[in-house]
């Protein structure tokens, strides 16, 4: 079996998707931001500190490093498939699902999460709303290349469980 990685806004659900899915399958999961955490500290800080451009070198060497690795379920930072190279690397290491979720779900969901996210950080309100509708409008593009798209504005943890083996 190959990789299962989980694409998808911020707070679309990919880390608790992916929890979920890997023993479905059999596979360890990986969060790809704690990866990265692991190597340089808390990503606002280094974000803040280094720069995006910093940022995204390093998520392309542990990107590298982990595709390299036995095959797992992992889940990727939402701008992580923005890198060209990432995403043709994504796209033949696996199959790519990308998490679909719609404006009026991912809002909540965010403004839950506070302020800690790099490419959100000191954001409230009309200001918020508008910079995830950018970047989610830049990003919508590159997101839709993925094998798999899953549409949801369930909350994945609410979902039903499946009833695997019964006839």
């Amino acid at each position: 079996m190959n990789h299962v990685m989980l694409i998808g806004f911020m707070c679309s659900g990919k880390s608790t998707v992916g929890r979920a899915l890997a023993p479905l399958l059999g596979l360890s999961f990986i969060d790809l931001d704690r990866v990265i955490e692991a190597r340089v500290g808390p990503l606002l800080p280094f974000v803040q500190r280094e720069g995006e451009e910093a940022f995204r070198m390093v998520e392309a060497d542990v990107l590298r490093e982990v595709l390299a690795a036995s095959p797992a379920v992992i889940a990727m930072g939402g701008g992580t498939p923005t890198v060209a190279s990432n995403l043709d690397l994504m796209m033949t290491a696996g199959t790519v699902v990308w998490l679909d979720v719609p404006m009026h779900a991912l809002m909540p969901r965010i403004e839950r999460a506070g302020g800690d996210r790099p490419l959100l950080f000191g954001l409230k309100g009309d200001a918020l709303r508008e910079r995830v509708q950018s970047l989610l409008n830049e990003r919508i593009g590159i997101y839709a290349k993925a094998h798999v798209r899953i549409l949801s504005d369930a909350n994945p943890m609410k979902l039903p469980r499946s009833d695997r083996g019964r006839g």
